[in-house]
């Protein structure tokens, strides 16, 4: 095969990949809240759980499907007094799927932004009916500023859900930020996490790697 024609063959499997993904990922505000942390550098099953607040098991099972999806890469390297670590990475496909989708949340967030400033409170209580299930993903993110979805749910006389106030209270993309430089400083602690299971779909890598936004 020519190289026009494989770079012809890898950017159409991408794209059938990322909309096969899309018709259940997509509409996954958690699956991409775990895809999030991994771009930032979160590598380990344990880890996820913590800077996410989701739990352990339902983050094992986004896990296994962001990997199935081939939008997440699963590696096993030896790690202290050789027992196996598991190392998760976004691939590229994985990387324009997440990148798409804070797109179009940031445009949503600028609509809530103009909606506030223009006290239409009508309109911010029917965005938050029909779509309060993304706030925690923009939370944690960093997309959504905490203290102005504090005041925006006090202005609608709302209370916080206990995601919501999680990410609120643990400042969001910043405990996700500070866990993956951790992650990424420890090498081989006693700590080596082999969870999660399943096959490794490793060779379904696009040419991904750790991402900053």
């Amino acid at each position: 095969m020519t190289e026009p024609l494989r770079r012809e063959f890898k950017f159409c499997f991408a794209h059938i990949t990322i909309e096969m993904s899309s018709v259940r990922i997509n509409e996954s505000p958690n699956h991409f809240i775990v895809l999030d942390a991994i771009g930032r550098g979160v590598k380990s099953f344990d880890k996820i759980a913590k800077v996410t607040r989701l739990d352990k098991a339902q983050v094992e099972l986004i896990i296994n499907d962001l990997i199935e999806q081939r939008l997440v890469l699963r590696t096993e390297k030896k790690g202290f007094l050789g027992r196996t670590k598991v190392e998760l990475t976004i691939s590229h496909t994985g990387l324009q799927l997440l990148n798409a989708k804070k797109q179009e949340l940031e445009k949503q967030v600028q609509q809530i932004q103009q909606w506030q400033s223009n006290g239409q409170t009508q309109q911010l209580q029917s965005y938050m009916d029909n779509n309060r299930m993304w706030i925690p993903m923009m939370l944690f993110s960093g997309i959504l500023n905490a203290l102005f979805f504090t005041s925006m749910i006090s202005m609608l006389g709302m209370a916080m859900t206990p995601a919501e106030s999680g990410l609120v209270g643990g400042e969001g993309a910043g405990t996700a930020a500070d866990s993956g430089e951790s992650a990424g400083a420890e090498d081989g602690g006693a700590g080596a996490d082999s969870g999660g299971g399943g096959a490794d779909f490793g060779g379904g890598d696009f040419g991904g790697g750790d991402f900053s936004f």
